[in-house]
């Protein structure tokens, strides 16, 4: 998953104010975007004056520039220095025809240099900027403060979480989703429909878990590259007795799902994990998916493609591994604690301590020989952001809930990978969740992304979002 975030940087400005300030300005948030690691596309200083865009000509300067790199830019900064000259931002916008997030930042005042030589007026043109992509039908973002200074901390957290913001719209707008085998019976929880996920860009590829199964019987144990990757299993996390033969079968299937991944462009996928892969191939497939998703391939259990979607999205704006959970427990008597829990897949960076073993749950069903690799643990104190995205065939829309919390280091005794994880507003969360018949699983990554994750979902992708606080 690549990381890099590349903007189309537009200076807006408006003549009738010193020039000294577009010159200095350019200057100043270019070498601050290179500071902090994005690249930029931007009008060379000679190509106008300064580099800046205020007539029609220099819109279209602007605008075709952008479109000959709009494989690379992935969203766009407009800056003003001072007023700027807001029909040429709105042309230049309409005249690229990128479809990228678009963020309006202006320069602050000082106090102290408000005469003629160095007054900016970047507040007031800001407003007109904004009003005028408005008009022009054109989705944009906001800074968290009206005016920022390009040295401040918060300009430095606002493009990060404007990155996020770019990276959340470009991945999920091309985003091709694995099905691997068909949803288990009784989880009608996890239907949803591929058509409204394709609406929105989104793809889903599918496969017949037997077609996967075959391919990994027929894998030789002794073959070259299984044994080359027997090895990257063992040593993924601590073993708990694991027998060889199951690592072994593990390989086998880590290797047909890779191939199948990248024979089928897949950024994300879900899996049929119980019960055919326990009773034809004799393993539970939870440390296979938990590799992918430790490698921010996300991979869902239960064929939980909705939930694989939100895991994606929080990988894309944090860049750390997702994983997917229950809504599992009440905690004691607290109302805004509660037990998240899985088998388990998660990937191993979100635990504290893990080891592979046993499948508690599925040794009673299909015989402990039938259950080993599942990953064990618990998950590590700290903050998290969850997501859940899901369709709802009925209005034609995605519906999307999205929130920040903490898992604690509260005692708790169980099987599994699970953590307490204290929420506020418990209560009212879960009232949603069950009004609105969301299902019982939830995409957590541990980064605090939720902003990034309800601007793109919200305002860029127009999906039905409730943000919890």
């Amino acid at each position: 998953m690549d990381q890099k975030t590349t903007f189309g940087v537009l200076v807006g400005n408006r003549r009738v104010f010193p020039s000294h300030l577009i010159e200095s300005g350019r200057k100043e948030i270019l070498e601050k975007l290179e500071a902090e690691g994005f690249e930029t596309v931007v009008l060379d200083a000679e190509a106008t004056p300064y580099g800046s865009v205020e007539s029609l000509d220099d819109a279209k300067k602007c605008a075709a520039l952008f479109r000959e790199h709009e494989d690379e830019i992935d969203g766009i900064l407009v800056t003003l220095p001072n007023f700027g000259d807001e029909r040429a931002v709105a042309e230049t916008i309409r005249r690229s025809g990128l479809d990228v997030p678009v963020l309006v930042h202006a320069f602050p005042d000082e106090v102290g240099t408000m005469l003629r030589a160095d007054r900016r007026d970047s507040f007031c043109g800001k407003m007109s900027v904004c009003d005028n992509l408005a008009q022009y039908g054109a989705k944009y973002s906001l800074t968290t403060r009206h005016t920022e200074a390009v040295n401040s901390e918060q300009f430095a957290a606002d493009m990060e979480w404007f990155a996020a913001v770019c990276r959340v719209v470009g991945g999920l707008k091309q985003a091709r989703i694995g099905a691997i085998g068909a949803r288990v019976a009784p989880f009608k929880t996890v239907r949803f429909s591929e058509k409204i996920l394709e609406a929105s860009g989104i793809s889903v590829e599918v496969v017949d878990l037997s077609d996967i199964l075959g391919a990994a019987g027929k894998l030789d144990d002794e073959a070259e590259e299984v044994q080359d990757q027997l090895a990257e299993v063992r040593s993924y996390m601590p073993l708990d007795d694991v027998p060889e033969h199951a690592l072994v079968k593990m390989t086998k299937l880590r290797l047909v799902i890779d191939q199948w991944l990248g024979e089928n462009d897949i950024d994300a996928f879900a899996f049929q994990c119980w019960d055919a892969i326990e009773n034809y191939l004799g393993i539970v497939p939870c440390a296979v998916l938990s590799m992918f998703s430790q490698k921010l391939i996300p991979a869902a259990c239960e064929v939980d493609v909705t939930g694989a979607v939100g895991m994606y999205a929080m990988a894309l704006a944090s860049g750390q591994p997702s994983a997917l959970l229950d809504w599992n427990n009440n905690y004691g008597d607290d109302p805004n604690k509660c037990v998240l829990f899985h088998c388990s897949n998660l990937p191993k960076d979100v635990f504290s301590d893990v080891s592979m073993t046993c499948h508690a749950i599925m040794a009673d069903n299909v015989g402990a020989e039938n259950a080993w690799g599942a990953c064990e643990g618990q998950i590590k104190p700290g903050p998290f952001t969850y997501t859940r995205v899901s369709t709802d065939d009925l209005s034609g829309t995605v519906r999307v809930y999205t929130g920040e919390a903490q898992i604690t280091d509260d005692p708790l005794d169980t099987y599994g990978g699970c953590g307490v994880a204290a929420i506020p507003n418990l209560q009212v969360l879960l009232k949603y969740i069950c009004s609105n018949g969301f299902e019982h699983h939830i995409a957590i990554n541990q980064a605090q992304v939720a902003d990034a994750i309800y601007e793109a979902m919200d305002n860029y992708l127009e999906w039905d979002v409730y943000y919890h606080q």
